[in-house]
């Protein structure tokens, strides 16, 4: 039978292998991989460029409410699109719950922002902003219907207290979803925050030192015991520190169901960037704030070793204005100033250049970082995330030797946090089941052309957990607490 399209002459690469051969697709899903592929309707020539499955992009803010009630500036048009230019060919937004709303309203608000728009096939992990003992009731309807991560926060107006949090990895232990957490401790930052405010210092590059990375290491080790007593996995966004890349580490290692992901600002940007002149350095405000070279390096290295399983781009785009970064006015001091800043197109182009070109993980591990791991841990394998008989036509194919300077991207927002960065290597060719979403700079697929992905559960595969003696019948007194 022949085939819709064939990739032809490319190098393909996957998480674990790197290989010759032709690609045949039929009905949106890969058929055939052979030696060669001569009965395709469309051939599209991939010789001297490599191919390898569609980026997914794990962590992003797309047509979302910040705490402070401010709007991202992209939607799910501007975001997808710009995500596939940095070959994505699927993402993972999050729904954000307001106080008072169920967590069916929230999905319903999110569908009718997403499915017009987006031209990537999407999901979400969910945002549990009310943990009401009515909302955690709705969540097993919720990972029924393919919604199986959520998130929860330890800092800002949302936090959850510690009993909270076990209440909400326990019921997502019982059915099998992930919980996500942002890890600082709420209480140092704010006393932080208020010392160097009361003390005069206000400017942007203050935000950095508000915010120290023994507030992540702790909220880190928090979150990993608590999840342990709860025997539940664990998913530890924007690991920024040391100490909190190594409590993943030393959790992973005896076995834990705990993973974690850095983001390209943490690996290429420096809180130097913040004592920019004037307000400059607001661009670069964001939580966790950026470090230092000692631990770009250190990250590096978790990277290599697989305690970060991720490289995610925590794309929360607010422009230079008063619809942004400065909602609350130009005159106010570091803590009014919106956090998070655009990377979604970035992400992929930044790691590939600096990793995999430099030296610094090979190819294989790209991919893995990139995609199959997210869609392992996402539960999106066999479908997405992979070059295998049957798995979705999502594909994005590079040119390793491509040179560019980081600067406008095709976000909504009026600044590149990478801008002047010089990046060797770029997607040129996008699909999505099968279809042209971009191609050699153009956009192809039409506003609204995703599907909803609906996930099934991570992959559990040589995580057994941590034992907690206190748990085990044996142990205290013949007590059930299963």
């Amino acid at each position: 039978m022949a085939h819709d399209l064939a990739i032809r002459g490319g190098t393909l690469a996957t998480a674990t292998e790197t290989f010759k051969a032709d690609i045949g697709i039929r009905n949106g899903r890969i058929a055939t991989i052979s030696e060669a592929i001569t009965d395709a309707a469309e051939v599209i020539d991939a010789n001297n460029q490599i191919v390898m499955p569609g980026g997914i992009e794990a962590h992003c803010h797309i047509a979302q409410e910040s705490g402070m009630g401010v709007m991202t500036s992209d939607d799910y048009a501007t975001g997808s699109i710009s995500a596939a230019f940095g070959g994505n060919s699927s993402f993972v937004p999050f729904a954000a719950q307001k106080a008072g709303q169920s967590l069916a309203e929230t999905v319903q608000t999110y569908n009718q922002r997403a499915a017009p728009k987006s031209v990537l096939d999407w999901s979400y992990h969910l945002i549990l902003t009310d943990p009401t003992p009515d909302v955690l009731a709705e969540l097993p309807d919720i990972f029924a219907k393919g919604i199986t991560s959520f998130k929860v926060f330890m800092t800002y107006a949302t936090r959850v207290s510690d009993g909270q949090f076990l209440d909400i990895l326990s019921v997502a232990g019982r059915h099998g979803a992930l919980t996500m957490v942002h890890a600082e401790n709420h209480d140092m930052l704010d006393w932080m925050g208020r010392r160097l405010v009361e003390g005069g210092n206000v400017a942007p590059r203050y935000h950095a030192p508000s915010r120290p990375g023994l507030a992540e290491t702790e909220a880190i080790n928090r979150a990993i015991s608590l999840a342990r007593l709860a025997q539940a996995p664990l998913f530890i966004v924007h690991v920024s520190t040391l100490g909190g890349a190594e409590l993943v580490a030393n959790a992973r290692s005896e076995g834990g169901q705990v993973w974690a992901e850095t983001c390209p600002q943490y690996l290429f940007l420096t809180r130097d960037e913040l004592d920019k002149p004037g307000m400059e350095g607001s661009k670069f405000i964001c939580s966790p704030p950026l470090r230092d070279a000692p631990t770009q390096k250190v990250l590096w290295q978790h990277l290599q070793a697989g305690s970060l399983s991720l490289v995610s781009s925590d794309h929360a785009p607010y422009r230079y204005d008063n619809t942004g970064k400065f909602n609350a006015g130009y005159d106010v001091n570091f803590r009014h100033i919106a956090n998070g800043m655009p990377g979604i197109e970035m992400r992929l182009p930044l790691l590939f250049s600096e990793g995999v070109n430099k030296g610094r993980i090979s190819l294989n591990k790209f991919v893995a970082l990139s995609s199959t791991n997210a869609a392992r841990i996402y539960g999106m394998l066999p479908r997405k995330g992979t070059l295998s008989i049957g798995a979705d036509a999502d594909i994005a194919i590079w040119d390793p030797n491509e040179k560019r300077v980081a600067g406008e991207m095709h976000d909504a927002m009026d600044y590149n946090p990478f801008a002047g960065i010089e990046v060797t290597g770029w997607p040129v060719t996008v699909l999505g089941r099968g279809q042209r979403i971009v191609e050699k700079g153009k956009l192809i697929a039409k506003l609204g052309a995703g599907q909803f992905i609906k996930r099934s559960q991570t992959d559990l595969t040589g995580r057994p957990g941590q034992s907690v003696p206190e748990l085990e019948p044996g142990q205290n007194f013949g007590a059930n607490l299963g």
